[in-house]
């Protein structure tokens, strides 16, 4: 059994202001006060888009879905901000439906982001789509449902007849919400079952990113695939009640507070 208390004190223990207000608004729905939204908004370049390294001015694809991720735990996904990042996100998708960085962040970009690649434009692509679909629509937005179908259909294109795809494993669970969410079942089950045989190797931060954006779509919580991933997530918390990051100690919360989205 996961214990959520146990959680909950880790972040209260260890996280920084916006982190502990993330935790509110995700277990009581208190909405966090006027400074910890402007310090989780700056940096916003004038285009809409956050940069990958503070004091760019080349807005990143794979930066700004990480900082909307983080304001949706803010309750902010409507505030302007996130709106102005969803419409660029919009203006951002290729006449192919896909994104992709800017060529200029091909030195520092990671290899999940690589401009020029494959694997990482499938991957911007699901992660894009999936954040147009939990945003919504901008108001005078007509062509967003467009948007979203259209990187739905390069997703599809791109997988295999076993249900696999030709990207790095989070774009397996994005796209599945993306189809999920858009009603291509069959499709979405495929990838599912995929996964499922992933989750008992899955690490700690994949899990409840998983399962986190599967619940943000509606996936009933009782699904085989997130009943594995609960499973999984009771395996892996630690002791003091977090989760481990993939990326390094300081993403230890972020990891934990993503785990508490899936699990409440």
């Amino acid at each position: 059994m996961v214990d959520l208390d146990a959680a909950i004190g880790y972040v209260v223990a260890h996280g920084d202001a916006v982190d502990r207000a993330r935790l509110a608004w995700l277990r009581t729905g208190q909405f966090p006060p006027a400074d910890v939204l402007e310090k989780a908004e700056i940096g916003q370049s004038p285009d809409g888009g956050w940069p990958a390294l503070w004091g760019a001015d080349v807005a990143s694809v794979d930066a700004t879905c990480f900082r909307l991720s983080e304001l949706d735990d803010l309750g902010a996904i409507d505030r302007p901000a996130a709106r102005r990042a969803l419409a660029w996100l919009g203006r951002s998708q290729r006449p192919d439906g896909m994104w992709e960085e800017d060529a200029s962040l091909a030195g520092i970009a990671p290899p999940w982001a690589q401009p020029g690649d494959d694997e990482a434009k499938l991957y911007l692509t699901t992660n894009a789509a999936y954040w147009m679909v939990v945003g919504g629509p901008n108001n005078g937005d007509d062509q967003h449902a467009t948007r979203v179908a259209r990187a739905a259909e390069a997703f599809r294109a791109s997988m295999r007849p076993d249900g696999s795809w030709p990207s790095f494993l989070v774009a397996g669970w994005l796209g599945c919400a993306v189809l999920f969410h858009l009603g291509w079942f069959y499709e979405s089950a495929q990838i599912q079952v995929a996964l499922a045989d992933r989750v008992p190797r899955m690490t700690p931060a994949d899990t409840a990113s998983l399962f986190a954006a599967l619940r943000r779509v509606r996936m009933s919580s009782d699904d085989l695939l997130l009943t594995a991933a609960r499973k999984r997530l009771s395996e892996t918390q630690r002791s003091d009640g977090g989760w481990e990051s993939d990326d390094g100690v300081q993403f230890n919360v972020h990891t934990t507070l993503t785990a508490i989205r899936a699990l409440r």
